[in-house]
């Protein structure tokens, strides 16, 4: 893979004006950060205070990350980071305004720190989910990679930036400076004109969140995914969570070389970014878990390096292997997952990787503190090592293999009622099944459990009826009949092919599916009348929904029951 390659996302005008405007905007974040952290400990000389005003940022996110990609999904993502950068551009402009006219306090500041990471946390999940919607999906590995550049050429500038500004002329004007960098996003995001590929839902989004996390609890490889990038922030996070306190003690030197060192891993990064396309290529399956070990290896390095230079060429591999990591899960995230929920599935990325790191940071802390520094990083670089060698058997999707979920091209979905009002709705799908294919179809039937329950049903069970052990019964619940109708939607080529091969099980006439609706018996006022009953019936689909391809014959409905 070229140079030319790696930067072909560049190409296209929305993710090129984005991504010009994010180095901007963490430019901005970093100088922010630094003078925000400096003027803390001017106010207060409290490293309590100091250390919740550097939390503040990614705080927020353990809280919001969930529901932020839920409006991700719910609502237009370009709407969602346009109001997250509109609330983060005031923030900056509240706290530039108070530091000029010298009205700011550690509790306003803290707080407008806060309100900024919350911000983030809005953002990040809207930011991430559109990235496949802006180039190519060949080129979505190369668009992440380049984020990552983004970031990292911001962190290198950012921070040498904010502290000069703050020594030259005070913190109000880095403020103000981060304040300006919002505009260019925002002015990015009011211009990117395109549409939403998938069709926004309209549920709560207390819905959405359950329904994010059933789907990557039934989704193996997401959750896999989730799981390894959790693992890797627990045992990576000692790498740069305990750099300072590893340079004061072990390698003997100040600020400065801290400064270098951090830069050091940045530059790698960089040169990351730019070749994770050819690493991939070369090691095919193996880039992960190759990329993982060689940071492992790299941490260890830098634990027991006897002086600066070295430990600065082992930071630098470090840097390297953490983007060829990242970008690689990142980009594996958003291509695996369907457009309805890929906010959603953002967001449980971030929170598996983000909110596990300061976990690791405090694991390293502790360890760091019992038995030395140097220690905590061979402890946590081996368990790295260790997770990048088990990473082959746990059978990650391999990014270049990676199909993004779509209905097939012969998915019918059959007639409905255009609102069946009540829930929640139990759908019941009988089968007549022969005895020696109990086996297989009950094999079968775990995976169509999966399908129904990452595409939208609450609870599933399947049942055998006492008086004839022949006769199988499917049945799951939805909250409402409009949650039914995007199930419907949701059905990709694999769960299509599942629920085809289900269907040839049957020995009787196809499959029978039913439908009943919930009815409120408690309140007078909820109660349908009869017509009511009656028009929704006639409206309803005839077709079998087990299937959703074609019509299912004339069964008889249990009395109290609506078949569609």
């Amino acid at each position: 893979m070229t140079f030319s390659t790696s930067v072909a996302p560049l190409r296209y005008a929305p993710f090129r004006s984005l991504w010009l405007a994010s180095v901007a905007s963490n430019a901005g974040t970093f100088v922010q950060t630094v003078a925000a952290s400096w003027l803390m400990q001017e106010l207060t000389g409290s490293p309590l205070w100091v250390a919740a005003m550097a939390a503040s940022g990614t705080l927020p996110l353990l809280f919001l990350a969930l529901p932020a990609g839920a409006l991700a999904d719910i609502l237009d993502r370009r709407k969602v980071m346009l109001a997250s950068q509109v609330v983060m551009g005031i923030a900056a402009t509240v706290m530039a305004a108070l530091a000029f006219l010298e009205l700011l306090n550690p509790p306003l500041l803290l707080g407008l720190g806060l309100l900024l990471g919350v911000g983030v946390a809005f953002n990040l999940p809207a930011w991430q989910a559109m990235v496949p919607d802006l180039v190519p999906r060949e080129l979505v590995a190369n668009a992440v990679a380049l984020n990552s550049v983004a970031f990292n050429v911001a962190r290198a500038v950012g921070p040498a930036l904010g502290g000069l500004l703050v020594a030259a002329a005070g913190a109000g004007w880095a403020f103000l400076i981060n304040s300006l960098s919002f505009l260019a996003v925002i002015v990015a995001v009011a211009r990117l004109h395109w549409s939403e590929p998938a069709e926004p839902e309209v549920s709560s989004v207390a819905s959405a969140i359950g329904l994010g996390v059933r789907y990557a609890r039934f989704t193996p490889p997401f959750r896999r995914l989730l799981a390894v990038a959790a693992m890797f922030a627990l045992t990576s996070g000692v790498v740069q969570s305990l750099l300072a306190t590893l340079t004061a003690e072990s390698l003997d030197a100040g600020a400065f070389a801290y400064g270098a060192l951090l830069g050091a891993m940045g530059a790698g990064a960089l040169l990351g970014a730019f070749t994770r396309g050819a690493a991939a290529e070369r090691l095919a399956e193996r880039h992960v878990g190759v990329a993982v070990a060689t940071f492992g290896l790299a941490g260890i390095a830098v634990g027991l390096s006897p002086g600066v230079w070295l430990a600065g060429v082992a930071l630098f591999i470090a840097g390297i292997a953490w983007v060829w990591t990242l970008a690689t899960l990142n980009a594996t995230v958003q291509l695996l997952v369907p457009a309805w929920v890929r906010g959603r599935a953002a967001s449980l990325y971030t929170l598996a990787f983000v909110g596990v790191l300061p976990l690791g940071a405090l694991l390293a802390g502790s360890i760091g503190s019992a038995f030395g520094t140097p220690v905590a990083y061979v402890v946590l670089g081996t368990g790295t090592v260790v997770l990048g060698l088990v990473i082959p058997t746990l059978h990650l999707p391999h990014l270049g293999s990676v199909v993004t979920p779509e209905p097939p091209e012969d998915w019918v979905v059959p007639e409905h009622a255009d609102y069946v009002e009540g829930g929640p709705v139990m759908v019941l799908n009988t089968w007549v099944i022969d005895q020696s294919d109990l086996a297989e179809f009950l094999e079968l039937m775990n995976e169509v459990r999966q399908v129904r329950l990452r595409t939208g049903a609450y609870r599933w069970r399947l049942y055998r009826n006492a008086e004839d052990p022949h006769r199988m019964t499917e049945v799951f619940l939805l909250a409402s009949g409009e949650d039914h109708l995007r199930q419907h939607r949701r059905i990709d080529a694999t769960g299509a092919d599942l629920i085809r091969t289900a269907r040839a099980f049957d020995r009787a006439q196809g499959p029978v599916g039913r439908h009943l609706v919930a009815i409120d018996v408690d309140d007078p006022a909820d109660r349908p009348d009869w017509d009511q009953l009656v028009a929704v019936h006639l409206a309803l689909h005839e077709a079998d929904d087990a299937v959703q391809l074609e019509d299912a014959p004339e069964a008889s409905v249990p009395r109290g029951a609506t078949q569609k």
